[in-house]
């Protein structure tokens, strides 16, 4: 085995320019490719962190049929005390769990006292809001960095400029309760609330005590619970962990809670999607160069070496070990564009985390994105080159193989 190892390594050199220009465009493609990944996995993880960390969470607990009528917000489908303190049961036994806060959604009619329009409500305990999503102050435009308190509101950005309301402008909304019972309440504007990519661009947010004075509740509701955890890695184990709460039915006989992750509550996982689609046809493409440039290789080096087959063949070298020597040369340009492609891009990474790429998000600006190299995503495409590089010097191996000596040393 050895033997043939320096000899695949003493043809490769042989035709050194070739064997450059197959390797480089190895390297280039490997390059592309772990590039591209470490970009758009940060650009990713960025963007998730953005809608999980300011208005969704990670998971949320909802009564069986919120979510298929979630545009009308309907306060038939709000959770009670008892089922409030069930899910808590699970909540708070969970060591996976950072932190969970409820919220009290309602459709209301928004009046600055000259026009009205309609406004989605959140009603929100301000201090586990905050825990949950950290980054929701960030939405925020308020002259005072504070929890919202009693009788202030958000109002969304959308409402702030169409209306013309200002901080400080009292407002009225007036609110339908599940009885029918109409109900009006004076609040100040505090600031405006910037809009996320979803159904979320009419989003005002109030304190939850104010939800219940507005529809005159005498018992605990709320509409969702928003669960944070330590860590996003472990979604899926926590969806499994909440599974049996989905099982759980009422006198009916039918389902009373259900249970989504933040993929199912946003369109923005469709753009995840998406990358991920990218990223497979980025790696189809890698497949590609390594394919047509290991291939082109092999069988020029076939044919400019008919003569040296013939002989090597009639000096009693079997079809095997001929096959083998060509494998082995394949492997070697896949070997070596993977390590100098990997080596190259961890350089290129390293430069781009130190020269910084900036770019604006909402009302934040000045944002960096940090690419990092995964180890596993280096895994496969390494491995996916290695294969292809033996699979292109498969049929090539097999003609030097099948090359008759006599012909092979007849030919000029």
């Amino acid at each position: 085995m050895k033997n043939i190892i320096k000899m695949s390594f003493r043809n490769l050199l042989r035709s050194g320019r070739r064997t450059l220009l197959t390797a480089s465009l190895i390297t280039i493609g490997v390059m592309f490719v772990l590039i591209y990944a470490a970009l758009s996995g940060s650009f990713k993880s960025y963007m998730i962190s953005q809608v999980t960390d300011s208005m969704l969470g990670h998971i949320q607990i909802h009564k069986k049929g919120y979510i298929a009528s979630v545009d009308n917000l309907p306060l038939d489908k709000n959770l009670n005390e008892k089922q409030i303190d069930k899910i808590k049961e699970f909540l708070d036994t969970s060591e996976l769990i950072e932190s969970y806060t409820f919220r009290l959604k309602l459709s209301a009619m928004f009046s600055n006292y000259v026009a009205s329009t309609g406004i989605r409500l959140n009603g929100i305990d301000p201090e586990n809001e905050t825990k949950t999503l950290p980054l929701f102050k960030s939405r925020v435009d308020a002259k005072e960095n504070t929890l919202l308190k009693e009788g202030n509101i958000l109002v969304p950005e959308l409402i702030t400029k169409g209306m013309k309301v200002k901080k400080g402008d009292t407002i009225v909304l007036v609110a339908t309760n599940q009885k029918g019972s109409v109900n009006g309440l004076n609040f100040k504007v505090t600031g405006s609330i910037e809009p996320i990519s979803g159904p979320g661009g009419r989003d005002g947010y109030i304190h939850i005590n104010d939800v219940k004075k507005l529809l005159r509740l005498k018992k605990v509701e709320v509409s969702e619970v928003v669960i944070r955890l330590k860590d996003v890695k472990n979604l899926e184990k926590m969806m499994l962990y909440l599974k049996p709460l989905t099982k759980m039915k009422n006198k009916n006989d039918k389902p009373v809670f259900e249970i989504h992750s933040w993929k199912k509550l946003t369109p923005f996982y469709n753009i995840v999607k998406m990358l991920d689609i990218m990223d497979i046809s980025i790696k189809i493409i890698l497949i590609s160069i390594v394919l047509i440039s290991v291939l082109n290789v092999m069988i020029m080096s076939v044919y400019e070496r008919i003569k040296e087959i013939g002989t090597i063949a009639a000096m009693g070298t079997t079809p095997s070990t001929i096959t083998k020597l060509f494998l082995a040369e394949g492997l070697m340009l896949g070997v070596f564009g993977t390590i100098l492609g990997t080596i190259l891009s961890y350089i290129f990474v390293f430069i781009i985390n130190t020269v910084g790429i900036t770019f604006s998000f909402g009302r934040q600006s000045d944002l960096i994105l940090n690419p990092t190299l995964q180890t596993n995503e280096v895994l496969i495409v390494g491995i996916i080159v290695i294969i292809i590089s033996l699979v292109a010097s498969i049929s090539p191996a097999r003609k030097a193989a099948k090359l008759n000596p006599v012909d092979a040393l007849r030919q000029n």
